[in-house]
């Protein structure tokens, strides 16, 4: 049900703390698949793999359909300071938001930041100081 990416990433991830040979990780990976995705990789003709690369290449496919969306930047002005939700909840979403979409442009950045933070005292102390970058609101 999860991305295929995020969870090779994951394996790859352990992987490189374990080590192990093309064949062990064709193997450790069936460790972690379960439900249908298990039913999946046994269904898998015997001896049809050859090499790591080619299970992740026909996981990938397989699964395509589950991959998630690649973030853009404008999905920034999806965060929102919900009523009941800290100020620092706020900029702690916002922040691994800007980390996903990756993006350098600090004056859409700061624009997104105050569309979405609610009305207060946090936002008047913004038009006061006029940061230039999320790093300046973050302070």
């Amino acid at each position: 049900m999860e991305d295929p990416e995020a969870h090779l990433t994951a394996f790859h991830t352990r992987m490189m703390l374990v080590g192990g040979f093309d064949a062990v990780r064709c193997k450790l990976f069936m460790s972690t698949l379960t439900g249908m995705a298990m039913d999946w990789f046994i269904s898998l003709p015997e001896g049809h793999i050859t090499s790591f690369a080619q299970l992740s290449r026909l996981f990938r496919e397989q699964y395509l359909a589950n991959r998630a969306p690649a973030p853009v930047s404008y999905d920034l002005f999806d965060v929102k300071q919900y009523q009941g939700k800290t100020l620092k909840e706020y900029i702690s979403r916002f922040g691994a938001q800007v980390v996903k979409v990756a993006t350098t442009d600090e004056p859409m950045i700061v624009y997104a930041f105050r569309k979405g933070v609610r009305p207060g005292s946090f936002i008047k102390s913004l038009n006061r100081a006029r940061p230039k970058t999320f790093a300046e609101i973050r302070r």
